[in-house]
């Protein structure tokens, strides 16, 4: 049985059971920074399979200290079950996917922040649950750790001082993660309508370049906001209020309900309120329901927020 949560609330609950409860073609947008799948806390181990090193919990890594702290698989994995994380982390998309596409009104939009690595298994879930993948935006951070560990290092290490003078310059990781993925899925319209009509009968379908270009100045898909002074160290996964308000005026009008079913430390609520829409956070972490609580009385001390336990 649909359910209706009050606007303006942020639920601690899981937000996969609780979207199953919403009504169908009632969300103007989703805009969720999901979890990545990559094993950057707890929360983010999506898979069946563990390895003792993982998060860094290995006695090896322990007596390393914090620099193994958080540290996810490598690429090729330590068995053959940690090479199934890719399809893993595909399948718990699938498992929202279907019910994001029933709740979103059509031609509304579902802006996900994935990880690099795993985003193409966000984009076939949602795709075969029946979404348009419309786009992939770009956000460009203002900075971001590198932590590519040096060959030469390693060669040092053993004893074999050739080595790694014929390695030298060459590391074992990545290059600077700068940008992270967004994801730019929308709800088809109905067929034998144009998107004339759409927009008319719902709302959305369209996108307001002119609101974007007052945070983005101009309307590209690399976007460039960050965090204001002080705004950020509330959550690991933190986004920038500015950014998430060029995609919420980017898609939606005034009033319209905006979703956040991951919400975390509630940015993206912040955001909506801000640019007068209405929110709905779901967060199953009810550590992090309290500070998203707490971010929006301190910002709207007028207005009616409250968390539903």
């Amino acid at each position: 049985m649909a359910q209706k949560h009050r606007p303006n609330s942020v639920v601690a609950t899981d937000g996969i059971a609780a979207v199953k409860k919403l009504e169908a073609s009632s969300v103007h947008l989703i805009l969720s920074d999901i979890p990545y799948g990559i094993g950057a806390d707890e929360w983010d181990v999506l898979h069946n399979n563990t390895n003792s090193a993982l998060l860094g919990t290995s006695p090896a890594q322990t007596r390393a200290g914090a620099v193994f702290r958080r540290r996810g698989k490598p690429l090729n994995g330590w068995s053959e079950a940690d090479r199934r994380i890719p399809i893993e982390y595909q399948r718990w998309c699938e498992s929202f996917a279907g019910e994001w596409l029933r709740i979103l009104k059509p031609g509304g939009s579902a802006l996900v922040f994935a990880g690099r690595r795993l985003a193409h298994r966000c984009v076939v879930a949602l795709e075969d649950a029946g979404f348009t993948f419309k786009d992939s935006l770009a956000w460009l951070r203002e900075s971001a750790p590198h932590r590519a560990q040096r060959i030469t290092i390693v060669f040092q290490r053993r004893g074999d001082e050739r080595s790694a003078n014929q390695w030298d310059g060459w590391r074992i990781g990545n290059l600077r993660p700068t940008f992270e993925p967004i994801l730019w899925f929308v709800k088809p319209y109905a067929i034998g309508t144009t998107i004339t009509d759409n927009i008319l009968a719902h709302g959305v379908g369209a996108f307001n370049e002119e609101a974007f270009v007052r945070y983005e100045r101009v309307p590209d898909n690399v976007l460039r906001s960050g965090f204001a002074k002080g705004e950020g160290g509330r959550h690991v996964a933190q986004k920038p209020a500015r950014l998430l308000q060029a995609l919420i005026e980017l898609t939606t009008l005034p009033g319209h309900l905006v979703l956040d079913p991951f919400c975390g430390s509630g940015s993206t609520l912040v955001a909506a309120k801000s640019t007068g829409r209405a929110y709905l956070g779901f967060e199953v972490d009810h550590k992090a329901v309290k500070v998203a609580r707490e971010r929006l009385a301190r910002a709207f001390p007028e207005s009616a927020d409250r968390v539903v336990s």
